[in-house]
């Protein structure tokens, strides 16, 4: 399936997050912290979209979303840093 991921920014907060419906299904949180990263706190993933990669999917946007602002990523969310830690490619964001 084709998620489309969309991102919400509100002075030093945001998200990137898919919606199916006008209700959101899947959610990583991030605040900034300062103007050279974000910091992810959170990610939730809805029952019926669980094991079907959306959580990957979510990581992966964040990772291009660092990458095409020259910033970095500090994961604070137990599910991104194992996830990033799986991906040595992408190493070089956070």
């Amino acid at each position: 399936m084709d998620w489309k991921i969309q991102v919400k920014e509100h002075e030093n907060k945001g998200s990137f997050y898919i919606e199916e419906n006008e209700e959101i299904v899947a959610e990583m949180t991030f605040s900034k912290a300062g103007d050279q990263r974000i910091i992810i706190d959170h990610t939730e993933i809805s029952d019926g979209l669980r094991g079907k990669g959306v959580g990957l999917k979510l990581v992966e946007f964040a990772v291009d979303y660092v990458r095409s602002k020259n910033i970095k990523m500090l994961p604070l969310c137990p599910f991104v840093k194992s996830t990033l830690l799986k991906h040595p490619q992408w190493k070089d964001v956070w």
